[in-house]
């Protein structure tokens, strides 16, 4: 059983004492970072089914931008997200690059059919604290998600992937369940070194984190692990997408997701979505804050633009 005790709270502060302690400076921090466009979030809240040759046509636009990772599709039940029930038929038809793929999944099954398929890279897991939103959105609480993540982890580490595990609600909880920042720095400890977990993204769900929040949490848990790679999922309007993206970064976040557009948004979350932040905004956007600047094919971007539009009109 997961206990629930703050077994890492000599390690998390308290945030009342982050603004002082934990402001980092980008001339002393890591200048490498990571971008993942997620068009897999994008599109499954989309009602009308999107054609196979169109998802391909779009991903593999996004795969020739040059994005670190594509989030490209999910093996869950059709039931539950029917959008991505070609999400084997659309990988097939990819094509080979340098933009490592990603594929969710919610059970043990799921990761044994994306690790049979052979094209995901990565692995995501949706691992909430909230026990309410864990089970709406993986079908158990997180007792349940727990003995998931541990499965899928230890099958993902025979097949020699990688995995990344999506803590959600890492920035606050609309559905009245316990939550703190040092709440979240506890678990991001238990997965890092209970279970192995390398990579989390401290995901905001349902996009009603301030900047001061995702800069609190997002030092708290770097600070406290350092070695465990701390990204930022964030949800938010488009003209908030910079300062979102900034406060992560301050608070030592270096990979960072988005989807072009600003679409998105989890289906099984609340019913007034709020898309994720716009990659386009995010593509040059830490070299003002230290980052090292990447070469984006800007031309490729104008076509998966086009082609973003057509399917999300």
């Amino acid at each position: 059983m997961v206990g629930t005790g703050h077994r890492y709270g000599r390690k998390c502060p308290g945030v009342s004492v982050l603004s002082n302690l934990c402001d980092m400076n980008p001339a002393e921090s890591p200048l490498a970072w990571h971008l993942t466009d997620c068009p897999r979030d994008a599109m499954q809240g989309v009602d009308v089914f999107i054609p196979t040759d169109r998802k391909v046509a779009y991903l593999s636009a996004l795969m020739a931008v040059g994005f670190d990772t594509l989030d490209a599709g999910s093996f869950v039940s059709p039931k539950a997200i029917p959008q991505m029930a070609d999400t084997g038929l659309v990988l097939d038809a990819l094509p080979e690059s340098d933009t490592r793929i990603l594929a969710i999944v919610a059970n043990l099954r799921g990761a044994e059919d994306a690790l049979a398929h052979g094209r995901p890279d990565i692995l995501g897991f949706p691992f909430s604290i909230s026990e309410t939103f864990q089970k709406r959105n993986t079908g158990g609480g997180i007792e349940e998600g727990w003995r998931r993540l541990d499965a899928i982890r230890n099958a993902v580490d025979r097949h020699g992937r990688s995995m990344v595990a999506y803590l959600s609600m890492g920035f606050g909880n609309p559905y009245g369940d316990d939550w703190s920042a040092a709440m979240v720095c506890d678990w991001c400890g238990r997965l890092y070194e209970d279970l192995g977990i390398q990579r989390i993204a401290l995901s905001d769900t349902v996009g009603q984190a301030s900047p001061e929040r995702v800069k609190d949490v997002c030092t708290m848990v770097s600070k406290a692990l350092p070695e465990l790679e701390v990204g930022a999922h964030l949800h938010g309007r488009p003209e908030h997408a910079r300062e979102l993206m900034e406060a992560a970064w301050h608070g030592g976040c270096r990979s960072f997701d988005g989807a072009l557009g600003g679409h998105g948004g989890c289906p099984m979350a609340k019913d007034d979505l709020v898309g994720n932040l716009p990659t386009e905004v995010m593509m040059k956007a830490p070299s003002d804050w230290g980052g090292a600047e990447k070469e984006w094919d800007w031309r490729a971007l104008e076509r998966a633009q086009e082609i973003q539009r057509e399917i999300f009109s």
